[in-house]
This record gives C-alpha cells, structure tokens and sequence, in this order.
C-alpha cells in the first residue's frame, strides 16, 4: 500500500516550521512513501522548496497559480498523488515516526476503511497558559478533552492527522473550496464536509486510531486569551455555515455541547471544590467565556445575510 503524504504551505514566516514538517515525513518508517508539497500561489517560497527537497527521491512539487485556499491546495495534492493512501498534515506540526505505518496498519487490519486519522497533541512552543482549558484544545486544532476512543469510529479527525482511500476521497469531491482558510476568511471546520461525504458516498466514517500522532505546534499567539475568544467567535460563525450547507453535522455540535456542560463543567466544580486553585477558577471561566463567544458567533451567522454567498466570493 503506497501513502502520499500531502503538505501545503504559504508563507515564508512559516518555512522553518514547514521545513520541520517535511523533514517528520521524510524520516518515517515507513514505505513505499511519497510527499507531495503544495505552496499556495507564493513563487518564492516555491523556488525555496525546489532548492531544499528538489532532489527528494518520490516527491512532487507544486505551486498554484494563486492563493486559493487550503481546502482546494489539499484537495490539488490528492490528484497529484499517485499513493492509495493520502494522508494529511499541517505546515506546524511533526510526525512520530511510526505515524504513517501505524495508519497503514488500520486500513490493513479494517480491510473495509476509507478514512484513518489520528491523535494531534499540543506542542506547546510557548508555555501553556493556566487558564487553557483540555476541553477547548480544538481552538487550536488539537484532540479535546473527551474527543474520542481508541479505535472508534469518528465523524472526523482534525486537519493535522487524517488520511483517506484516495480513489474514495476524489470520488467524493475533495474538500469543500467554501471551507477551510484562504487569505483573510476565517471560515474553520473543513474536514467535516468530505468526511460527511464519503460517509454518505459508502457508510463508513473515519477509525480514530490514537496511536497514530501528530505534535502540533501551539506558538505564542495562539495561547493569547483574545485570540482565543477570537477563534471561538469565528468557530461559531463556521458552525452557522456548516449547518447551512451540511445540516447533518449538527448532531455533533449538540452532543458536545451537553457533554461541555452537563459532564465536564460539574466534574471541573466538584474537582474545585475538594482541590481549589486559581487556574481551576481561570478555566472554569475560559470555557463559559468560549462557549459564548462559539454563541455569539453563531448568531452573527444566523444575522448575516447570504451567508453560503458571502462565504464562497
């Protein structure tokens, strides 16, 4: 079985990060491996990528005509890649080394699998702040709190550690060019689509394989309070956007809202209560705040008109 890995980057700020992805690819245990680097539309940080990992055996290199956004660089990679496996990873964020031969072996072990993801942990760049609660790590793009059990099927893994049966992804259409960053839109939740998808394509959802990991880099600014609130905010307008245009996903988004409050918040005030202590008090407090920033922005959705337009100009 031959897996692509597909990596898509943007930003010169960003090259020394993407290079510390490439090279996580690279020293896998695994083979046969292809990479496949996707630069959106920056002709510099292409003619650097060609000059690092040019002579890379088993590698394709690409650059889009224009920023278009990750969902369609992804989706690009996929069609270039020539594995029957695509596996997917951020431009911040290093792979164990055994992370593609333990995806392998799920597909092998699940004969029946389309899809594989994995376990995104935070690397914390900067210090972690006390007041970040578990709950909310998937601000950041990383498994929260209660995200899943070893080995249970899952509606989708995070950006960062997730895979797909090529020929099954494609088939469903990719990922959904409306979602996903591009520039300055802050429209999040990409994975979900295709995932949803494929689901309804053949009934099989995504194995959440823990084992398989990914360290995702967390650094300075994105454990700052506001930018946190900020995130949640736009979280919630994407919320507004995925029930517009897949209102199937909904049902997650309420079930981890009754878990948010009905178990994690009393376990966190019976734990505070028998243990107190100001970080305790400062993440209590962080989860009402983001959950009411998710609210808000959904309801700036819901205020906004021509939403599905808005966000595909």
């Amino acid at each position: 079985m031959k897996v692509s890995v597909v990596v898509c980057t943007y930003s010169m700020e960003r090259y020394e990060s993407f290079s510390e992805t490439v090279e996580s690819v690279l020293d896998q245990t695994y083979e046969p491996l292809e990479l496949v680097v996707v630069v959106d539309g920056n002709e510099a940080v292409f003619a650097r990528v060609e000059d690092d990992f040019g002579d890379v055996e088993d590698a394709v290199l690409y650059c889009n005509d224009e920023n278009r956004g990750i969902s369609y660089s992804r989706t690009k990679g996929a069609e270039l890649a020539s594995g029957d496996v695509v596996a997917m990873i951020d431009d911040d964020a290093t792979a164990e080394p055994d992370w593609i031969e333990t995806l392998v072996q799920t597909y092998e072990e699940n004969p029946e699998a389309v899809a594989v993801g994995g376990n995104v942990v935070p690397d914390w760049v900067a210090r972690k702040p006390d007041f970040f609660p578990e709950e909310f790590y998937w601000l950041v793009g990383c498994d929260e709190r209660g995200f899943g059990n070893h080995m249970e099927e899952v509606r989708n893994t995070y950006g960062s550690n997730i895979s797909f049966k090529r020929d099954v992804f494609l088939e469903a259409g990719g990922y959904d060019t409306n979602t996903g960053r591009k520039g300055d839109k802050h429209v999040q939740a990409h994975e979900a689509p295709v995932c949803i998808r494929i689901y309804n394509n053949t009934g099989k959802r995504v194995i959440y394989n823990k084992r398989a990991r990914v360290n995702h880099k967390l650094f300075e600014y994105r454990t700052e309070f506001r930018w946190l609130v900020f995130r949640s905010f736009w979280q919630g307008y994407s919320k507004r956007v995925m029930d517009l245009l897949y209102p199937e996903a909904s049902d997650d988004k309420n079930d981890y809202l009754k878990d948010l409050l009905l178990v994690y918040v009393v376990d966190r005030l019976i734990k505070l209560v028998k243990d107190p202590s100001m970080a305790k008090v400062q993440q209590l407090i962080a989860i009402f705040v983001f959950t009411a920033a998710v609210g808000f922005g959904y309801v700036y959705g819901l205020l906004t008109p021509d939403l599905v337009e808005k966000t595909n100009a």
